[in-house]
């Protein structure tokens, strides 16, 4: 148990905001598994001032099972402090604000938001305070280890974010230019926890328990944030959880399960989205339920090029089974 603002979170495995994924039907779809926070995907602060309605309908709009943050990406303190009001005036259903300050993708970074923010600390800082002026619920950042290898600063950031009154502070332990390729350095972060106030998260290359438990024994962390890691395989979620609370270490899902979950998430979906948009989403996701398997090669190629509607999901899927019956 640790605690977010005044939110009192259990669990040790937060889901991580993904641009295309992390959607309304994704999030509850996760909640099953005992996710302790899940974050929308990325919202820009001007897409949200100019009443973009696309970026509206990333907020959410009914209570949920897990606690949920709205992750804003912006690069001004005024502007993300104005898209927070609006943002307040349009939804009641959140539980904190968190400002994205890691994704190292060119098109957000080249607008000085994203992991740019690292090269300007202090401003880090203002934009916590801004929004702070506005909202009295937890606000949180997400961060990196800076911008490069001659330029790592997490330390600094952490301080102007908690001289500013940061709930929560996760970090992916990369820097902005490795991207999400390479071994992430959580060897830096080494006892990062014990020299910070606020809680910490740490994220990169989660794909197993063990992966999840070295990060959190070197860093002494609060929880993990599993993002790619999960796609396709939801009961890490679960088998880290139950492991940190007993070392237990619980068998990875059957085939049959992996079906069932697929198949599942895809209902979420389509009750959110509706059948032809949400498959046409489901065609980069289906075909991760189906990993290390054999003769995996036919039905990953057929569920990310025919998949067009529920029916097609379950008929792709008993023709493979039913081929590595024979």
């Amino acid at each position: 148990m640790w605690k977010l603002g005044n939110l009192e979170i259990n669990g040790k495995v937060v889901l991580g905001p993904m641009a295309g994924y992390t959607s309304f039907g994704y999030r509850s779809f996760f909640a099953k598994f005992g996710v302790a926070l899940t974050y929308t995907e990325m919202v820009s602060d001007m897409g949200i001032i100019y009443g973009n309605k696309e970026t509206i309908s990333y907020l959410p709009m009914e209570k949920e099972e897990v606690p949920v943050g709205i992750q804003l990406f912006g690069s001004d303190p005024e502007n993300l402090k104005k898209a927070t009001e609006i943002v307040m005036n349009t939804t009641k259903y959140f539980d904190f604000i968190d400002v994205n300050m890691g994704c190292p993708v060119p098109k957000v970074t080249k607008t000085g938001a994203g992991s740019a923010l690292m090269k300007d600390p202090k401003r880090c800082g203002d934009i916590i305070r801004a929004i702070k002026s506005v909202y009295p619920g937890p606000v949180t950042a997400k961060i990196r280890l800076g911008w490069d290898d001659k330029s790592i600063n997490y330390l600094e950031v952490i301080k102007e974010l908690e001289d500013a009154g940061v709930s929560m502070i996760a970090i992916h332990a990369r820097t902005k230019k490795e991207l999400y390729s390479g071994t992430p350095h959580f060897d830096l972060l080494k006892d990062l926890r014990s020299k910070m106030k606020a809680p910490l998260v740490v994220s990169g290359n989660i794909f197993t328990v063990e992966d999840a438990n070295k990060a959190l024994e070197l860093t002494g962390a609060d929880a993990v944030m599993i993002a790619r890691g999960g796609i396709g395989n939801p009961l890490l979620v679960h088998q880290i959880n139950v492991y940190q609370n007993d070392e237990t270490i619980l068998e990875d899902a059957s085939l049959e399960e992996q079906v069932d979950y697929c198949l599942d998430l895809a209902r979420h979906l389509i009750e959110e989205k509706g059948e032809e948009k949400a498959m046409l989403v489901y065609r980069s996701i289906a075909p991760r339920f189906f990993s290390n398997l054999p003769m995996v090669k036919k039905i990953k190629t057929r569920l990310a090029n025919e998949l067009k509607s529920y029916k097609d999901l379950e008929n792709i899927i008993y023709e493979y089974l039913e081929e590595l019956r024979k």
